[in-house]
């Protein structure tokens, strides 16, 4: 028996074949670009944030890298940091115009250390709403963070620096 198939079946079709390759791409967590599922608890209040006034997405570095220590202050690693650093990833936020977090993309991953990967993402989320930068409306952060093995960190944009190893 030969079928043909009308308009309205192969708009079915595609419609299923989206859906399933749209479910498909989804990431895990609840931004777009995570790699893990992390998710931050309704009751988890970030830092009162007070704007930013940077001009470009560089000076809006220092801003959202300062709000992260203070949504962090007993994780941040004091002093230089040792030789050897347990994970090392760049990460890229997108912010609308309210500090809301948009999505994630990771520049570099830490995947041998996934569980750093969630944590990352958990401050992120956590720390959110970020400074608000009216002269740049939505803007993308970028900062690499220096992970060491006791579960403590520092942004490079604020980075003590690293002892020389031998």
């Amino acid at each position: 028996m030969n079928r043909q198939l009308t308009p309205r079946h192969l708009a079915l079709v595609a419609s299923v074949i989206s859906a399933l390759w749209l479910a498909g791409c989804g990431s895990p967590g609840t931004v777009p670009g995570q790699l893990s599922a992390a998710k931050v608890e309704q009751s988890a209040t970030a830092p009162v944030s007070h704007g930013s006034n940077a001009a470009n997405a560089r000076d809006y570095r220092r801003d959202a890298a300062r709000h992260i220590y203070d949504a962090n202050k007993s994780r941040i690693y004091s002093g230089q940091l040792p030789p050897m650093l347990y994970a090392v990833g760049t990460l890229q936020v997108h912010i609308d115009a309210g500090g809301k977090v948009l999505s994630m993309h990771w520049l570099r991953a830490p995947k041998h250390a996934p569980e750093v990967i969630a944590e990352i993402e958990r401050m992120v989320l956590k720390a959110a709403p970020f400074p608000a930068a009216p002269r740049l409306g939505a803007v993308t952060w970028t900062d690499t963070w220096l992970w060491d093995k006791s579960g403590r960190f520092q942004l490079d944009t604020l980075t003590e620096g690293q002892q020389q190893g031998d």
